[in-house]
């Protein structure tokens, strides 16, 4: 995890033409996934502020939902709070011809659950001891997993908070629950250290990706993704358009007339 995290920045030219390069090999990956009915997990985890939604973003921005799909789920109902604490995942898990991206997942028992008292030590213990079992059937019955963990420096995190203290376009990212784990810092390290010595297996292994600087994180992330899913170029023929036909021309313009329209301000 020793890495230099003060790397000159990327210059967004540079970002934009590698990013775009990367985003067309992930639509190559789509196909073959369609092509083979593969299922892939990737789950994504880190502290608050590390960057997994932009990282997420620069995964799925170019792809169709329909194979990429993103599992966000909010805090569990009360009806899921009796359940198997595992259970109210297995249901978005990938059908053949998908990839499912958890913007964090069941690894909730093992940072922010324990963290912030939602889960008794017992259940915290238990969570870790019977997780590898868990994602060994996963592994088993075929489907790829890969599991994400964005480490972003104390120093930066503060900055990124700030801004969403003082920016009114990313306010809506600082929680409640944000602010009460903000001067828990250490608690979370404890907590992590914990997970990746618990769950950190041969069949289902955590990769750290520093996410101090976000360009060269998503770009290293995207990378690491293609490299991880095995997979080849689809030939797809070219298509193309037929002429539209006449018969029975329509004037769209005229059945339109009357109609309410958004006014064109721009």
């Amino acid at each position: 995890m020793a890495q230099d995290t003060h790397s000159e920045p990327l210059k967004r030219k540079a970002y934009d033409k590698e990013l775009r390069k990367l985003q067309a090999r992930l639509c190559q990956l789509q196909d073959w996934v369609k092509q083979e009915a593969m299922r892939v997990i990737v789950v994504f985890e880190g502290r608050d502020a590390a960057g997994k939604g932009g990282t997420i973003r620069a995964i799925t921005e170019r792809v169709s939902p329909r194979v990429f799909r993103v599992v966000a789920l909010p805090a569990p109902s009360s009806r899921e709070k009796t359940q198997m604490y595992l259970q109210r995942y297995v249901p978005h898990f990938p059908a053949a011809g998908e990839i499912v991206i958890f913007d964090r997942s069941w690894y909730n028992r093992a940072g922010v659950e324990p963290v912030m008292g939602f889960c008794t030590p017992e259940e915290h213990e238990r969570f870790l001891i019977g997780c590898p079992v868990f994602e060994q059937y996963m592994v088993d019955s075929g489907i790829i997993l890969l599991k994400i963990w964005l480490e972003v420096g104390k120093a930066e995190q503060e900055r990124r908070f700030a801004a969403r203290v003082d920016d009114p376009l990313r306010q809506w990212k600082l929680s409640p629950m944000d602010i009460k784990s903000w001067k828990r810092w250490y608690d979370y390290s404890r907590a992590r250290d914990q997970m990746l010595a618990a769950t950190d297996t041969p069949h289902a292994p955590w990769h750290i990706l520093r996410s101090d600087n976000k360009k060269k994180a998503r770009l290293n992330c995207i990378r690491f993704l293609l490299e991880q899913i095995p997979h080849k170029r689809v030939k797809r023929p070219k298509a193309k358009l037929p002429r539209r036909s006449t018969r029975g021309e329509y004037d769209d313009d005229a059945s339109l007339q009357g109609k309410n329209f958004i006014p064109e301000r721009y």
